[in-house]
C-alpha cells in the first residue's frame, strides 16, 4: 500500500564502512540464517553514518560490522542485544572500558584475532625447534601477556617478551627481542603492527634470521612465515548461527567467542629458505584435529 511502512527488520547489520571485507561477511550472515529458514528480507543492511538518521527500528538484533560500528551500538540503550564483528578483542575490551557496558547476552562479540592457543600451536606445528617465541607488548596487547605466558609454558615454550610504549621505542624492543628468540610471533596491535611498521619489522626479523608468525595473510604476502586467521565470510556464517538463535528466542553467549572456523596462509618461498615444506591446508587441518582432541 503507498505510504505504507516497511515491515520491521529482524536483525539490522550496521556496517563501520562499506568495503568488500565487510560486504562479504553480510553476504555470509544472510546466507546463513536463509539455510536456517529466515528470509533475507526480515534483514537491513545500514552504516554507522546512516544508523543516526535512519527511521527508528527495534529489531531483535543488531549485528555489529567493525570497530567504529560497535563503538555507536554500544551508546543506544533500547535493550536489543548487539553482536559485534570483525574487531579485535582489545578493541572490544577498549569499548566495554569506555562506554560502561560488560560483556553479556546484551552485547557479546565474535573476535577477529585468533586465541593464544591456536596461534602457539601453528608456531609449534611450522616451527617445531622453535623453543623461545619473541612477543612485542602494546598497550592494546599487554592484558594477554600472562596468559600467554602460561599457555606457552604448559607447551614448554618460553616467551621472551618487551614493551614498546612512549618510553620503550619500537626497533630497540624489537632487536632486544629477537637476539634471544627463535620465531617472532606478531600479536594484533596496532600501536606495533600497522602499515607504517611491517616491512621495517620483517626486514629487521629477516636479517636478523628470525622469522614471524603473524596474523594476517597480509603479512604473509609481505613476507612472514605463517599465519592463522578468520575470514569475513567464516565470521559471517558463526554470526548467521548466533543470529538464528537469538530469532529462535534463545539469548548470545554471554562470554564473547573466538572465531570456530579459520584458515592458514603460508609463504612458500621464505618456507623453502628455512628449509620447510609447509602445507596450509594440511595445517589447518592438524590444527583443528588439536582443537577437538580431549
Amino acid at each position: 500500500m503507498a505510504g505504507a511502512r516497511a515491515a520491521e527488520p529482524s536483525v539490522v547489520l550496521v556496517s563501520s564502512e562499506l568495503s568488500p571485507a565487510y560486504v562479504e561477511l553480510a553476504d555470509a550472515l544472510v546466507t546463513e540464517l536463509e539455510r536456517g529458514g529466515v528470509p533475507g528480507s526480515e534483514v537491513r543492511r545500514t552504516t554507522v553514518a546512516e544508523l543516526a538518521t535512519a527511521e527508528s527500528t527495534l529489531p531483535k538484533l543488531y549485528v555489529a560490522l567493525g570497530v567504529r560500528a560497535a563503538t555507536a551500538l554500544a551508546q543506544i540503550g533500547d535493550g536489543v542485544p548487539v553482536l559485534c564483528t570483525l574487531l579485535p578483542r582489545a578493541s572490544f575490551e577498549r569499548i566495554l572500558l569506555e562506554t560502561g557496558r560488560k560483556a553479556s547476552s546484551h552485547f557479546s562479540a565474535i573476535y577477529l584475532d585468533q586465541p593464544l592457543s591456536r596461534q602457539l600451536e601453528l608456531v609449534r606445528l611450522t616451527l617445531p625447534r622453535a623453543k623461545r617465541i619473541g612477543v612485542l607488548w602494546g598497550e592494546s596487547s599487554v592484558a594477554q601477556q600472562a596468559a600467554l605466558d602460561g599457555a606457552a609454558a604448559s607447551r614448554g615454550l618460553r616467551v621472551v617478551s618487551a614493551r614498546v610504549g612512549p618510553a620503550e621505542p619500537l626497533f630497540p624492543a624489537l632487536r632486544k627481542v629477537l637476539d634471544e628468540s627463535d620465531v617472532l610471533l606478531a600479536l594484533a596491535d596496532p600501536q606495533i603492527y600497522h602499515g607504517g611498521t611491517i616491512q621495517n619489522i620483517l626486514m629487521t626479523s629477516i636479517r636478523a634470521g628470525i622469522p614471524m608468525v603473524a596474523f594476517s595473510p597480509a603479512y604473509v604476502r609481505a613476507g612472514a612465515l605463517a599465519a592463522v586467521h578468520v575470514t569475513p565470510a567464516q565470521i559471517g556464517q558463526q554470526a548467521g548461527g548466533l543470529a538464528r538463535a537469538v530469532l529462535q528466542g534463545r539469548a548470545l553467549p554471554s562470554a564473547p567467542l573466538y572465531s570456530r572456523e579459520f584458515e592458514v596462509s603460508v609463504n612458500v618461498p621464505v618456507a623453502h629458505a628455512l628449509a620447510l615444506s609447509l602445507d596450509p591446508v594440511a595445517l589447518a587441518a592438524r590444527l583443528r584435529l588439536l582443537e577437538r582432541a580431549p
